[in-house]
């Protein structure tokens, strides 16, 4: 590995990120777009099938709608940090950063994050799967039927593997930097 200068002392080039991890990292990101759609799909007021009060298409656009969608992009922000664990701006901060650009990024401040937000997702979206037939969740009245049923199970299917993409792409982040050093 080439040594380079960083404020005057030497650093060993990280090792290059493999060809299955950054498949994970954007299938990782990938996986809150289905469920994004759905949200923001609702929150325009198309008929995702919900018969109740909240989610009735009459009720668009509206506060709920703003909510839909913020959510939405929050989430999709979220998976695209997974990113970070792949590119150059998840161990050194841009240039561009007032103050502390072009300064590492210590291991654990993105290795702990990361983790636990593995370990939340994979615990809610698990726990998640396992009640989505519930009386409580899509078994309760008034929730989609028939095709729009099976098409929002669909678009909430990928969730399932965004805690584990993530928690494969920061250990290989997490063993990569460690190597580097």
């Amino acid at each position: 590995m080439a040594d380079t200068l960083v404020a005057g002392t030497p650093v060993t080039a990280a090792p290059r990120v493999p060809r299955a991890i950054r498949l994970a990292a954007h299938a990782a990101a990938l996986t809150l777009v289905p469920s994004g759609l759905w949200r923001i799909a609702i929150a325009l007021g198309w008929d995702s099938g919900f018969r109740d009060e909240f989610l009735h298409p009459e009720n668009f656009p509206g506060a709920a709608s703003f909510y839909l969608i913020g959510l939405s992009l929050l989430a999709e922000a979220f998976g695209l940090l997974t990113l970070g664990l792949i590119h150059r701006w998840g161990e050194e901060l841009p240039h561009w950063v007032p103050a502390l650009g072009g300064r590492r990024i210590p291991v654990m401040a993105a290795v702990i994050p990361a983790s636990l937000g593995a370990a939340l997702v994979t615990l809610i979206t698990v726990s998640g799967a396992f009640s989505w037939n519930s009386v409580e969740n899509m078994r309760a009245p008034g929730s989609p039927e028939g095709g729009l049923y099976w098409l929002m199970t669909a678009c909430y299917l990928p969730l399932l593997a965004w805690g584990p993409l993530l928690a494969v792409v920061t250990a290989a982040y997490y063993r990569r930097r460690r190597r580097g050093r």
